[in-house]
């Protein structure tokens, strides 16, 4: 689900997440599951996507704000590219 997926995508996969922001791998993977399977519904928690955003300026990687927040229309930044 996304934004969660492109995220994912973005830092390099679900354990690079999990190692990023100190979270086991099976926590990470509930961000992309719907709200009535337990995830949530691929939002990544506030918490979460402040440390992403240091984790991966430190680590060079494309990720953005933007990418945490689909436009109105659903539509997300295309994968390493600004919004």
């Amino acid at each position: 689900m996304e934004p969660a997926l492109t995220i994912i995508e973005l830092c390099g996969g679900f354990k690079a997440v999990a190692e990023m922001t100190g979270r086991d791998e099976t926590r990470v993977r509930r961000w992309t599951y719907p709200k009535d399977r337990g995830g949530t519904g691929g939002l990544i928690p506030s918490d979460m996507a402040r440390i992403l955003m240091v984790e991966a300026a430190k680590r060079g990687l494309p990720l953005k704000p933007e990418h945490f927040f689909p436009d109105v229309n659903g539509h997300k930044p295309p994968s390493g590219a600004a919004a």
